[in-house]
């Protein structure tokens, strides 16, 4: 470098920015290539062990489950893999700076991580319509969620759902003192989809938001933009602000295509809607409690922005920041992963689990909807739940014992495996149960082996 040059100067010029200046090291490796390369092969296969960390899927199912080991954790969605490399690097360099004061979130730093949410959606998905204007950083998805809901109902206002549907929304609603209004989607030919006329009847008055899960948590499907557009049409016919919950858009099976609910065709649609994302999914980064929300109708960002009262943590930020600048090549290799996980469960649970039924391969997400109906009555699920809620006098209590976590109950302690029950996802959830598939193909193959073992005991 000649002497006399400006170094401000010569960072902007080059497209590295100020950040660098502002983060130091830890900018600097991003700005600088920190990018694993696309030769590099991350390793999925070998078991991470999650155990002894405090860990909610796996310390945490032992723990209320009263057993003394799992095979697997693969209820709540998170994965069991060791965190993209370049993450684990960009953490270490901020912790060896010994402070944890506020963080200025309109600092250079903070500013380079929202202009990299930009360009991953731009890049991606053809998103164009972010900008550093409409884009508000909040604490994770539910607080974003809850700050729409804030915004645009008041107590006893319903909430619009396709159900069954994350069993997270119900809490998000319950806390803005609103109310869910379910419509139960239709199972067609090995996968769900919306029951349209259902859904048109229950858009009343008292609707005012929609939340639309895409990908679809729990059943795995990927909305077709003439899906997406039908669904925003009648929500903008009927005055319902739609709030798209994006977070899982990079998981996706190789045959699918995630369509941005922000990239409809129809702008009136696009201008009905609040969009939901964060990297907690694809990097399986829920811990850090960093995401975020944009809108291109004014008004509609304004409003949730206010309602929004975040405090970042500082650490989310750059563990997201440093997933986008160089993590990509991570998480292509995960998906793919993953997708060969689903695709051998699938045909594993069909040739060897027959009290176990399947649907097509979800579309989306490392999660499986599975229908447990011939264990729940092998295994007297119902009448147990119901004897459970006499003896406790809960017949009437919310929180009673449902057939499915009888059946939950009964896969931890006789094949120590451990899965959502699926009353947890509203209307559909009878007799079914939510898998989750994101480990390694090593512990999902004992898992299954487990669970065959188990139910063969009481198939005869």
């Amino acid at each position: 470098m000649e002497r006399g040059v400006n170094r401000r100067s010569l960072l902007a010029k080059t497209g590295i920015g100020a950040s660098v200046l502002a983060l130091g090291p830890l900018a600097a490796s991003l700005a600088s290539g920190a990018a694993s390369p696309n030769d590099e092969k991350f390793d999925f296969d070998t078991p991470y062990s999650r155990i002894g960390w405090d860990d909610e899927k796996w310390d945490g199912a032992i723990r209320t489950e009263h057993v003394d080991h799992l095979i697997a954790g693969m209820s709540i969605s998170d994965m069991d893999f060791k965190c993209a490399p370049v993450i684990t690097a960009a953490l270490a360099r901020r912790v060896r700076h010994e402070n944890w004061g506020e963080t200025d979130m309109n600092s250079a730093g903070p500013m380079a991580f929202k202009r990299g949410i930009i360009e991953w959606n731009k890049r991606r998905y053809g998103i164009d319509q972010i900008t550093l204007d409409n884009l508000e950083i909040t604490t994770g998805v539910h607080p974003g969620l809850q700050a729409a809901m804030r915004a645009f109902t008041r107590p006893g206002d319903r909430v619009l759902l396709a159900a069954p549907i994350y069993n997270g929304f119900y809490s998000d609603i319950g806390y803005c003192k609103a109310v869910p209004e379910e419509s139960p989607m239709k199972f067609v030919n090995g996968r769900y989809e919306i029951d349209w006329e259902d859904l048109e009847r229950r858009m009343t008055p008292q609707v005012k938001v929609s939340i639309l899960c895409n990908p679809q948590n729990p059943v795995g499907r990927v909305w077709s933009r003439e899906e997406l557009t039908r669904y925003g049409e009648l929500c903008l016919k009927h005055n319902i602000v739609v709030l798209a919950d994006e977070i899982f858009c990079d998981i996706l099976a190789k045959d699918s295509a995630y369509v941005p609910f922000s990239t409809l065709e129809n702008k009136a649609i696009v201008n009905n809607s609040v969009t939901f994302k964060s990297t907690s999914k694809s990097f399986s980064l829920a811990c850090m409690k960093c995401a975020w929300f944009f809108s291109t109708n004014p008004d509609l960002f304004r409003a949730a922005a206010d309602e929004n009262h975040a405090y970042l943590n500082t650490l989310g930020m750059i563990a997201s920041q440093a997933a986008y600048a160089g993590g990509e090549e991570w998480m292509r290799q995960c998906v793919d992963y993953l997708d060969g996980n689903q695709a051998f469960a699938h045909d594993y649970i069909r040739t060897n689990i027959p009290m176990i039924k399947v649907g097509k391969k979800p579309e989306g997400t490392y999660l499986t909807w599975i229908d447990i109906s011939s264990v729940a009555e092998k295994i007297g699920a119902k009448e147990a739940a119901e004897e459970a809620n006499r003896a406790s006098g809960g017949g009437k209590d919310p929180r009673k014992v449902t057939p499915e976590q009888v059946v939950q109950h009964w896969f931890a302690k006789n094949a120590f495996v451990h899965m959502y029950p699926g009353s947890m996802y509203g209307l559909g959830g009878q007799n079914h149960m939510r898998v989750n598939f994101a480990t390694s193909r090593k512990t999902l193959k004992a898992a299954l082996d487990s669970l065959a073992g188990a139910l063969k005991k009481i198939s005869a």
